[in-house]
């Protein structure tokens, strides 16, 4: 099949609230049942794939639920892969000539492993997202950048590490990450499980870009207040929990924080569903041990979620909040007598 190039005029509607919530009155039970029951169907044909996916659904959010569900619950993130694909890319990565040829060869991997063992790396996922939305005719587009995770050692972000998907839904762009909703990999294995993160789908602009930062800033999808990549790096750490119980992080603004013993500390959050207060824990790690609190004080006001604490030691310490047992968020505190 011959490629030809085209040149895409891109019309960008973006609201800062370009998420979920726009769809609330959409039940996406129907499109998730349909993802389900063709569980295990394989990829050489994804037209029919697609049609068998998207056919009795009425709505192009609908029709793009059942898509990003279905690779959600289908596609294998391969370590090994990943891996592989690391240690080529950074030691490449002052040479471009090496890196572009690494590139073009990889790709043709990623996609032989895709269509035949339906494993992959994030950008087989987004990949993947895309051409079956295309075939839907709803509009998707690959967004490359830079992905955070608690793992990662931020000295060494170099290059971009990550894609996921942005979706055109009644002519107005959203988010998603296929990847990180699809499951995880175990740190002693390396073996991959399924574990869905519903909140990856079409979440806040505002939360995502604290841990997706595109290389192109117009898919940040935010009008104003945009990160800068140092902004990015110094943020808290956010995990995927997060985006079942927030819209957006508020404060600290970084993840390392230097206060007063006694100074009370404010944590903010906008809340995305409704909450129990009893449900908001702090887990504190001295470096010794590390204790379940509760906090100073916990408010909530409509959606804004407001939780205080103070130290009444000097020290270093790892702050980690969670809400009904979810991990939310990290910080680290140095705190001075």
């Amino acid at each position: 099949m011959k490629l030809v190039p085209v040149i895409l005029f891109f019309i960008f509607v973006f609201q800062a609230n370009a998420q979920r919530n726009d769809f609330a009155n959409i039940n996406f039970d129907k499109a998730d049942a349909i993802a389900l029951k063709y569980k295990g169907e394989e990829l050489y044909n994804l037209n029919s794939l697609v049609e068998k996916l998207t056919e009795h659904l009425s709505t192009d959010v609908e029709r793009f639920r059942a898509i990003y569900m279905w690779v959600c619950t289908n596609i294998s993130n391969d370590y090994n892969l990943y891996t592989k694909n690391s240690r080529k890319r950074n030691r490449y990565l002052n040479d471009p000539i090496l890196l572009e040829t690494w590139n073009n060869e990889f790709k043709k991997e990623i996609f032989k492993k895709l269509i035949e063992n339906k494993q992959t790396i994030c950008t087989g996922y987004a990949y993947l997202v895309k051409e079956m939305a295309n075939i839907a005719n709803i509009e998707c587009e690959i967004v490359h950048g830079y992905g955070k995770t608690s793992t990662m050692n931020l000295d060494n972000i170099t290059a971009p590490n990550h894609s996921w998907n942005a979706v055109k839904l009644n002519d107005k762009w959203y988010l998603c990450d296929p990847t990180w909703a699809s499951g995880l990999i175990d740190p002693d294995t390396f073996q991959f499980k399924f574990d869905f993160k519903d909140g990856l789908f079409l979440p806040s602009p505002d939360l995502f870009v604290m841990n997706h930062y595109p290389i192109d800033e117009k898919w940040m999808l935010l009008d104003n207040n945009k990160p800068t990549f140092d902004m990015f790096l110094q943020s808290p750490l956010i995990y995927n929990r997060a985006y079942a119980n927030l819209s957006t992080h508020i404060f600290p603004l970084e993840m390392y924080n230097i206060i007063k013993r006694d100074e009370t500390i404010a944590f903010k959050y906008k809340l995305s569903k409704t909450i129990e207060l009893a449900e908001v824990v702090l887990m504190i790690d001295d470096g010794n041990t590390t204790v379940e609190v509760k906090p100073l004080k916990t408010r909530l006001n409509d959606d804004l979620l407001t939780v205080e604490h103070q130290f009444d030691k000097k020290g270093f310490y790892d702050v980690h909040l969670l809400i009904n047992n979810d991990l939310i968020s990290t910080y680290t505190f140095r705190v001075k007598s």
